[in-house]
């Protein structure tokens, strides 16, 4: 009789698993990327991962890198970057990406420890001595589904991300398309496979052409923002947002039998989002009150609309600061977008360039400068560098989708004359150019 009670539960439990393994199931996603220590927007960041996890207990939180940089009150503390690490620990998150600006100034070792979350690259490979926690991949269960994560990280021509070269010393890196084609294997033990990347849209699109047993990319890096229109690409679902939090992703993926049967990506707007976390919004008052940030140290007459200006505000400040014939700076060495009229603080300094740089003089031939913006632009209006002192031209291949595709540099001087490349000229610029061109 009891073998029989034992027999008759035995197929019961067999029946409700076979029943159970071909139901449909979700897995809900909330995923960020680019923040770069925006912190105004995590309370209500913090009040729609709440609202998402009242539906969906086992949300998962995920970020494709790039957390820090961009913000004083967060670079400038005690240890750099520990408010977005404590922010991100309230709200929930499960993972991060390194996005190339993690390695901005040395305090990744000791946020590591701090963080309640994981730090997912595959293609990073740190000394001992660098004291970084990584994994490569990291497999999550949510209610008896794996789902699997592979994290990757920009590699520029030089063979590391886009920081200063000191802040990667005893670290290598290898080319993201490589790496992940090393983890086909591990996809198949998974129910869904995401690459939580931070190497650019256009290349996310290569990834998903390239291996289609990816389900999902969580992209970042170029801060392109996408839609709910977005195709898939090779069945591949890619979702990413500007930089510094306008929207986060709200993602379901629909499981069955142990394969992904539907993708969904949902684009929610932070700033407008009707609620906010007050605990948040207390810690962020915390992080944001140190009044250095406030010390008034100019005034703006007019707006400044554009980052593109706020380049060039730089330029004349370096010429006219170190008594420069000309000035260059690199189009992302300014972080913030728009300065209006009025008051100059200390915060709006920092946060145009939150990168410790330095001014470097250094003394080049006209042909020196035009190879340096030949080289650094690597072909691209949009990384061309912004200069004074000179008037520089630039034309674009027509042809080109995006009319990005440099054809030319030619350089006059401020009266429209032809530009001596033999002349040895002073020039100013900051000590990440400096190091990205090798210059002395």
């Amino acid at each position: 009789m009891i073998k029989r009670v034992f027999i008759l539960w035995i197929n019961i439990l067999l029946a409700v698993c076979t029943v159970n393994g071909q139901k449909e199931r979700e897995v809900h996603i909330l995923a960020t990327n680019d923040m770069h220590a925006n912190i105004d927007a995590f309370p209500q960041l913090a009040a729609i991962a709440d609202s998402l996890r009242e539906r969906y207990p086992s949300l998962l939180i995920f970020s494709a890198g790039d957390n820090r940089t961009g913000n004083p009150a967060n670079d400038m503390f005690r240890i750099s970057s520990y408010p977005m690490v404590a922010l991100m620990n309230e709200v929930g998150f499960d993972a991060t990406a390194l996005g190339n600006h993690e390695f901005d100034v040395n305090s990744l070792p000791p946020l590591m420890r701090y963080s309640g979350f994981s730090y997912i690259c595959a293609n990073i490979f740190p000394s001992k001595e660098a004291g970084l926690h990584i994994v490569p991949t990291k497999v999550f269960d949510v209610d008896g589904l794996k789902v699997g994560v592979i994290g990757v990280v920009q590699v520029n021509a030089q063979g590391r991300p886009d920081t200063h070269p000191d802040n990667v010393k005893g670290i290598s890196f290898a080319l993201p398309k490589n790496i992940v084609a090393q983890y086909e294997e591990f996809s198949r033990q998974c129910d869904a496979t995401i690459l939580l990347s931070h190497i650019g849209y256009q290349d996310d699109i290569e990834m998903a052409e390239t291996y289609p047993w990816l389900d999902l990319i969580i992209g970042g890096h170029t801060h392109t923002q996408l839609t709910e229109d977005e195709p898939l690409h090779n069945g591949v679902l890619i979702t990413q947002n500007k930089n510094k939090l306008p929207k986060v992703t709200h993602i379901t993926l629909t499981i069955k039998k142990g394969k992904v049967v539907g993708k969904k990506a949902e684009y929610i707007d932070v700033k407008s989002f009707p609620v906010k976390s007050r605990m948040v919004e207390v810690m962020v008052e915390y992080f944001g009150n140190n009044p250095m940030f406030k010390r008034v140290v100019g005034y703006a007459e007019t707006p400044f609309k554009t980052k593109d200006e706020l380049n060039y505000l730089m330029c004349e400040a370096f010429l006219h600061e170190g008594q420069a014939d000309i000035s260059i700076v690199n189009n992302g060495g300014v972080r913030l977008d728009s300065l209006a009229v009025g008051d100059i603080t200390m915060q709006d300094v920092l946060s145009m360039d939150p990168f410790y740089n330095e001014a470097v003089e250094m003394h080049l031939t006209g042909e020196e400068i035009i190879n340096i913006l030949t080289t650094y632009s690597r072909g691209s209006l949009y990384h061309l560098p912004r200069v004074a002192g000179v008037i520089c031209e630039a034309t674009v291949d027509q042809n080109d989708e995006y009319k990005d595709r440099l054809k030319s540099i030619v350089l006059k001087t401020l009266d429209g004359q032809e530009f001596d490349i033999h002349k040895t000229y002073k020039v100013v610029t900051n000590s990440y150019m400096q190091s990205a061109c090798k210059l002395r």
